[in-house]
């Protein structure tokens, strides 16, 4: 057994900021702080950065532009930007000359290993165990477990920035399956193992589940398998991408987003899915592309499904039973498949390690964290912030890489007193609740 022992590195060290999770939310906050002299520690449980490397596949992109980087829309000077990055690895006139402004996937994430190597504020291999508070001096005591030997640290801070990320979410009719199942997270280690079998079945609506199944349908033919894809969605929606719609990821409809009551935000955060959780035009259009191409040698062994939901699972160590509702047909029918892929998506999710503090976190009445406009969630006090765990109360711009420096720049903003980088209070054209020079009816009568 391991020999745990208690360090705590600077005893009386107390830093202005610590950060939990480093995915591309907080390690923009790192490299956003570093010049302002905080003094700021993130932390991990991973052994270094890795972003979505279950769905690294060849050739695909990030769906915004090149500026959603970690720091341009803060600070389109900083040292850390995309462009910089092409430039130092010699990958600017290429990128100019490719003329697209959405980074290959794998470029994105090389650039950030590569952002998060110049740091020095980085703590890898620490796992977040436990946040108190301590009233001596109003701060938070962040306690972690070293992944390689199991040895304890604590770290004070002022202020604390939770970017856990979001989980996968598995479906519950599915969760306590045996057998071949999958999720997106995990596609590419499994990709082989899932050609091998004679069918595979994928279950989902939005871009991952669509680069997943053209990725399959590439390998049709070599694999010899059958391949079905099972959606909810009435059709295939494209991303909408329009400039106007583009206006609300802007601080507008933020504003008038978390104003709004409980009730009429899920309702909208349902509707509005397909604003970003959509498959991109032009992915549609390759995987029809791709379907005539192979219907050219003949039939494609290969289903389409949807307004289908996967109701119920059985596994009888060979195959899944499927039991699936057609919605506009109010129809149960099963069908069989030999592996899972379930793009099924993923969610915020309260971290246990809060527990200590719970009576100092803000939480909804469905339980879930109940996020400030500021991004605080410790009812008002203005010391614990969350990044991509807000969608409930703000929105469609919570996992959006665009936003991601302008909240960055509003948190500097709450925890430092002043507003280092600017923050935009206006940047669309439209007015998303009433216009501030509307007349109400009984002024109007005047």
């Amino acid at each position: 057994m391991i020999e745990r022992t208690h360090r705590t590195p600077d005893a009386d060290r107390t830093y202005d900021i610590v950060g939990v999770g480093i995915g591309p939310f907080n390690l923009g906050l790192a490299c956003l702080a570093e010049p302002l002299g905080l003094d700021t520690l993130f932390l991990d449980r991973a052994d270094d950065f890795r972003w979505h490397h279950g769905m690294m596949l060849e050739g695909s992109t990030i769906q915004v532009p090149f500026l959603a980087d970690l720091v341009t829309m803060a600070d389109p000077t900083s040292r850390f930007s995309f462009v910089n990055w092409l430039k130092q690895t010699g990958r600017l006139y290429p990128f100019y000359i490719r003329e697209s402004f959405y980074p290959l996937r794998a470029e994105y994430d090389a650039y950030c290993r590569w952002a998060s190597e110049q740091l020095a504020n980085l703590r890898w291999g620490h796992e977040v165990v436990a946040v108190e508070h301590d009233p001596a001096d109003d701060t938070y005591l962040v306690r972690t477990m070293r992944t390689d030997d199991g040895a304890e640290e604590t770290f004070r801070a002022r202020h604390v920035v939770l970017g856990v990320g979001t989980q996968p979410v598995v479906p519950p009719a599915l969760r306590t399956l045996d057998g071949p199942v999958v999720h997106s997270a995990d596609y590419l280690p499994q990709r082989e193992t899932l050609r091998a079998t004679a069918s595979v079945t994928v279950v989902g609506s939005g871009q991952s589940a669509a680069e997943i199944y053209l990725d399959l349908l590439n390998g049709l033919r070599e694999g010899g398998y059958r391949l079905d894809w099972i959606t909810r969605s009435p059709r295939f929606f494209p991303m909408e991408y329009t400039k106007l719609t583009l206006e609300m990821t802007s601080p507008e409809y933020t504003d008038h987003f978390h104003a709004l009551p409980l009730g009429l935000r899920q309702h909208l955060g349902r509707e509005q899915r397909g604003l970003y959780k959509g498959i991109s035009g032009d992915l549609v259009d390759e995987i029809y592309d791709t379907l005539y191409r192979l219907s050219a040698a003949g039939p494609v062994p290969t289903t389409l499904l949807t307004d289908t939901s996967v109701e119920g699972a059985a596994w009888d160590g060979e195959r899944f039973r499927l039991r699936l509702h057609h919605a506009q047909l109010d129809r149960e029918y099963e069908r069989e498949t030999n592996a899972l892929v379930l793009a099924t998506g993923y969610s915020a999710r309260t971290p246990a390690f809060l527990d200590p503090v719970r009576d100092r976190i803000a939480l909804d009445s469905l339980g879930r964290l109940d996020v400030a406009r500021d991004y605080s969630i410790d009812a008002g006090r203005g010391r614990v912030f969350v990044q991509n765990g807000e969608e409930h109360t703000h929105g469609l711009t919570a996992p959006d890489l665009g936003f991601g420096a302008w909240r960055n720049s509003t948190i500097l903003a709450a925890v430092t007193g002043r507003e280092v980088y600017p923050v935009e209070r206006r940047i669309a054209f439209q007015e998303f609740g009433l216009p501030h020079d509307a007349l109400l009816p009984a002024e109007a009568a005047r």
